[in-house]
């Protein structure tokens, strides 16, 4: 008899669907640019070239071959392996306008974030653009939500590069899918996970009677942090323009800065890299709310910051491992040196609080007692407004990478956009850059270049203060 097989997706996987809706797209993305010239064959990218490699290495992340499924009791959603898995289907070669502008790259890669992937496939998509400017080409990668978070994205992009400019192609793994599991199965296999949940549930309680101060001191610690938590959620950050009905399509934009100067900047003022990051990010949604006519010297205004909750030696978690915690961006303070300082006094006070062990705490509730718990808390929290923008800073290799020879110049991260959120920011440290990629609501924010130019501006403004003998960026 042939082996039937699932995988129940976690509480925090599911609610990514569950709140999914025809304007806020639950997927997750980068725009990646490469130099061209190694993988040219013929003066044209060598496509066919790059979807071997792709073949060769899918084995290493599953869920590029599973598709969704759902049980009949409760209907929550499984994994179950593709046995139509078509690779052609999700990589897509496009060229851009002649001239390869930049500018062309980023419509093409808003165009792309603007469209539903489908969940009768794997929820992934790859698309290969050549004839950007400068002799390089770009991949936009595609991937939904409830399969990946931001760090796990990166790690699964790792699989197709190579630290060294030479490597070879490995022969891809023959694909056996596992047939399915029929509805009956699941139904079993569900009702049979009740059970051992219940027994779980019942050992636990054994041990506390067993150990009971030490239950009581961590019943209270947890509680004190899921009362946090909740607390965090359930106070609506003030109303802005970026925080309105959005629609399905959306504008992509980016730019770099010097990862070295950003540490040179909180050496000599003090934080960290993600501290700079947010102040950076409140001076130029400062600039963008005032010339929007916006008073925000009394806004409350907030930032949901994923925060990474893997461990070390976490290798086999193949879906999201975030905590959803949110910090207040002082935007009243126009110095930027003295909103830098009032960011690191915010984020030191999150960090000594236990936000993010409660939300975790929250998780594991959903996962074990009320799977539907995370997207009910997901949906009144986007009824709720606890907070004003994503922005999430994820940590990339400090070295050049490459691509069957082809190096990795460029990252650029896309986060979702959540209801009535109109703005998003995710900023990639890699090989001695620090890339900010802005997803943005195509009709809310037409005017998204103007923070992209305000991010820029704060950036050198900071920087004077923090290194006066600095030469001018580019010069």
């Amino acid at each position: 008899m042939a082996y039937k097989h699932c995988e129940r997706l976690s509480a925090l996987d599911a609610s990514f669907l569950g709140i999914e809706d025809e304007a806020a797209h639950m997927h997750v993305g980068s725009v990646s640019i490469f130099e061209a010239k190694p993988l040219q064959r013929d003066g044209a990218l060598d496509v066919a070239r790059i979807r071997q490699l792709i073949e060769s290495t899918i084995h290493l992340t599953p869920r590029s071959r599973q598709k969704l499924a759902w049980t009949p009791l409760g209907r929550h959603p499984v994994w179950i392996d593709d046995d139509r898995f078509n690779l052609d289907y999700h990589i897509r070669h496009v060229c851009l306008p002649p001239g390869g502008e930049e500018r062309a790259l980023k419509r093409l890669a808003g165009r792309v974030m603007s469209q539903k992937l489908d969940r009768h496939k794997p929820l992934w998509e790859m698309w290969l653009v050549e004839g950007l400017e400068g002799d390089r080409f770009a991949v936009i990668n595609k991937n939904h939500h409830c399969m990946v978070d931001g760090v796990g994205g990166a790690e699964t992009m790792a699989e197709t590069m190579a630290a060294e400019p030479n490597s070879t192609l490995r022969e891809p793994l023959p694909y056996v899918p596992r047939p399915a599991p029929s509805q009956a199965e699941l139904l079993r296999a569900e009702l049979e996970r009740r059970v051992d949940d219940g027994f779980a549930v019942g050992r636990g309680v054994a041990n506390a009677l067993r150990h009971p101060f030490e239950t009581v001191r961590d019943v209270r610690n947890t509680l004190e942090a899921v009362g946090e938590a909740v607390s965090a959620g359930m106070r609506p950050a003030s109303a802005t323009p970026l925080n309105c009905e959005i629609g399905p399509h959306r504008r992509f934009d980016w730019l770099r800065m010097s990862l070295d100067e950003v540490r040179e900047i909180k050496n000599n003022l003090g934080g960290t890299v993600n501290d700079v990051v947010l102040a950076l990010a409140a001076g130029a949604l400062r600039r963008f709310l005032r010339q929007r006519g916006e008073n925000v010297e009394d806004l409350e205004f907030r930032a949901m910051i994923p925060v990474n909750i893997r461990r070390k030696d976490d290798t086999t978690h193949l879906g999201n491992r975030v905590a959803m915690t949110t910090a207040r961006l002082p935007l009243e303070v126009a110095d930027p040196r003295e909103r830098l300082a009032r960011v690191v006094e915010i984020t030191s006070e999150l960090k000594a609080g236990h936000q993010a062990e409660g939300i975790e705490a929250i998780e594991e509730v959903g996962d074990f007692i009320a799977p539907q718990l995370m997207t009910q808390v997901a949906r009144l929290a986007a009824r709720m407004r606890p907070f004003n923008i994503t922005i999430t800073n994820i940590p990339g290799p400090p070295f050049t990478v490459y691509m069957l020879g082809a190096p990795l110049r460029e990252l650029y991260g896309l986060v979702p956009l959540y209801r009535d959120q109109a703005l998003g920011m995710a900023i990639f440290s890699y090989d001695g850059g620090l890339f900010w990629g802005l997803n943005a609501d195509w009709d809310a924010v037409p005017d998204l270049h103007e923070v992209v130019e305000g991010l820029g501006v704060e950036y050198e403004a900071l920087r004077k203060q923090a290194i006066p003998e600095a030469p001018e960026a580019g010069a």
